[in-house]
């Protein structure tokens, strides 16, 4: 048995946690602030209750396992609703489509009752080559540790299995491939965004999000996808993992064999045989591990594109509105511009975004039928207060404000105005994803996927620290919640080894 501290309550933290204590390991989680869940957050006010981090579920097997694992089946826990539809999406030319929750088929029938022309049999090819990927990339990708470019050994021996995950070919060259229409190449490039990335440099392997969403379903959790973390952190308590809330580790403490424990604000030292760092990896290697060991890992993520962030409006909504779906995407007429300005150089809050709203139709989630909480996103530069290339101070007055009215009248020309239907509105920046959660600029996901090595740049789950293990967003396999709960497993399994 072993004593493990894990730095951080997110989900990728919890995950391990509970993983950890049914092979009765001593497991302590540490967290800074004061409570669990981590960019899995919540906001209510009035009765109106937001998901302010993820907002949807899909490969629920994940959590089912992990529920299975350490205790009794997720279902005892959550409520899982499958979406129908699951995405209403709205482009430039005023064309609409309702997607279906699950099966890739009747997605391809919807495309093409919308979009007409090839739009129907071109998604279907394209699916299937993404089938294809995910069959190929899901075991020494997804489910398994990746340390580096000799992990793809076993795959070059199999030049058809190259081809198909075609490393060197970006998610937009290959939507190009099979996609004729310029509109669901835009529909295409939007998943891109779920790793905070660019499609034109993100690789082509992203294919399998869509099919991942379409294969297995889209979910909403009763309550709030929240409801998952609190499911997980009362199944933790049930393993015996203790919590320190509101502790602020400041230091991962090593000596000539490793890992030795953690050091807090206050001086208090926790000892440790392991430490799972459920922590921004760039925050983790800069500033909380000084042994020289990590060095080399902190140059990698130098080297890498942080994620985009986002500039997130909370809307307590008067009344109801038709068409409106649990998930909607109203893209912008010109989405390069929109990554243009995110990663460019010379970076600046997009003008005329792809606006992104969650507005669950729960009961729940509302003081009554009546009213509608809109979770409003659009993608946006990181923050930084130094002028650093590719960021914007998301701190200058008035800059919050005026781009809330100016997202709220994108929102209007494109046939949803609710200026007049608002009860109140409450802005989250960049910075402010910043300050509550430890991620350097408001990176949602550490690094991006821009790049064909931008996998081998995000850090591995078992450091070169003995006895230090990353999990969650910034850490392989990446973000999103199937991720970062597949990332959970394979630290659990790593330190079992150990």
């Amino acid at each position: 048995m072993a004593r493990v501290v894990v730095i951080g309550a997110g989900m990728g933290g919890m995950a391990t946690a509970a993983r950890l204590a049914v092979k009765r390991h001593d497991v302590t989680v540490v967290e800074q602030s004061t409570t669990y869940g981590g960019k899995l957050g919540t906001r209510e006010r009035d009765g109106f209750v937001f998901d302010t981090g993820p907002s949807l579920l899909t490969l629920p097997a994940v959590y089912r396992d992990l529920f299975a694992k350490t205790g009794g089946p997720l279902e005892d826990c959550v409520e899982l609703v499958e979406l129908e539809p699951a995405f209403g999406y709205r482009f430039p030319d005023g064309t609409t489509v309702d997607m279906p929750g699950v099966d890739a088929a009747r997605c391809a029938v919807a495309l093409g009752d919308a979009l007409g022309g090839t739009a129907s049999d071109d998604w279907r090819a394209f699916m299937r080559r993404a089938s294809d990927i995910w069959q190929v990339t899901r075991r020494p990708f997804l489910e398994s540790p990746l340390t580096g470019p000799k992990d793809l050994v076993p795959l070059a021996r199999n030049l058809s299995d190259v081809r198909t995950v075609a490393p060197f070919t970006s998610l937009r060259a290959l939507g190009e491939r099979y996609l004729h229409d310029p509109r669901l190449r835009m529909l295409l490039d939007r998943y891109a965004t779920y790793t905070g990335s660019d499609p034109r440099r993100a690789p082509a392997a992203l294919a399998t999000v869509p099919y991942v969403e379409q294969t297995f379903g889209a979910y909403h959790v009763g309550g709030g996808v929240r409801r998952l973390a609190d499911a997980l952190h009362a199944r933790t308590l049930e393993r015996g993992v203790a919590y320190r809330m509101g502790a602020d580790v400041v230091e991962v403490a090593t000596g000539p064999a490793g890992v030795t424990g953690v050091r807090l604000a206050d001086g208090e030292v926790l000892p440790a045989d392991v430490v799972v760092a459920n922590a921004d990896a760039t925050h983790l290697y800069r500033d909380l591990v000084h042994d020289p060991r990590g060095a080399a890992v902190l140059r990698r993520l130098r080297r890498a594109t942080p994620s985009l962030s986002g500039f997130v409006l909370l809307l307590a909504v008067r009344g109801r509105t038709p068409g409106l779906r649990h998930h909607n995407v109203w893209f912008a007429p010109d989405y390069d511009a929109e990554f243009d300005a995110i990663f460019g150089r010379d970076a600046r809050p997009v003008d005329d975004p792809t606006v992104y709203v969650c507005a669950p139709d729960d009961d729940a989630m509302r003081p009554d039928a009546g009213h509608e909480s809109w979770f409003v996103l659009v993608n946006a530069p990181r923050h930084a207060a130094t002028g650093e290339r590719g960021t914007v101070d998301w701190t200058v007055p008035g800059l919050a404000e005026s781009y809330r009215d100016r997202v709220l009248a994108v929102m209007a020309s494109r046939g949803y105005d609710v200026r007049e239907r608002l009860l109140w509105s409450e802005i989250r920046t960049p910075a402010d994803l910043e300050r509550d959660t430890r991620a350097p600029g408001g990176s949602i996901y550490g690094t991006s996927s821009n790049g064909a090595r931008a996998a081998f740049l995000r850090p591995a789950n078992a450091s070169p620290v003995p006895g230090l293990y990353l999990v969650g967003g910034s850490a392989h396999p990446g973000g999103g919640l199937p991720l970062v709960g597949m990332g959970a497993e394979i630290v659990a399994d790593l330190v079992g080894r150990a």
